[in-house]
């Protein structure tokens, strides 16, 4: 069953390519949604697919790209929004 999941990355996360990044662990995994920077340095991260994939993206983002330091990940379920693909929003 597909679900949808937004995830608010805080931390050291901004600079350091993790939108870049969680688009490529997102796509490797076949996960569609979208990340962006949100103006208090945050990351927000919506994403869709089954849970135990969604779960394995999730393990990911706690670490992000070898320059992040993700201090905690507030996660909320939501509606799903049909996306097609997993892109980076500006």
């Amino acid at each position: 069953m597909t679900k949808h999941l937004t995830f608010i990355v805080s931390g050291k996360v901004q600079g350091v390519f993790y939108r870049a990044s969680a688009r490529d662990v997102a796509k490797s995994l076949g996960l569609t949604g979208s990340v962006w920077n949100l103006p208090d340095g945050s990351v927000q991260i919506e994403v869709e697919g089954e849970q135990e994939v969604i779960n394995k993206f999730y393990s990911w983002c706690l670490e992000g790209p070898p320059r992040a330091t993700v201090s905690r990940i507030d996660v909320q379920e939501g509606t799903i929004k049909g996306y097609s693909e997993f892109t980076i929003a500006r």
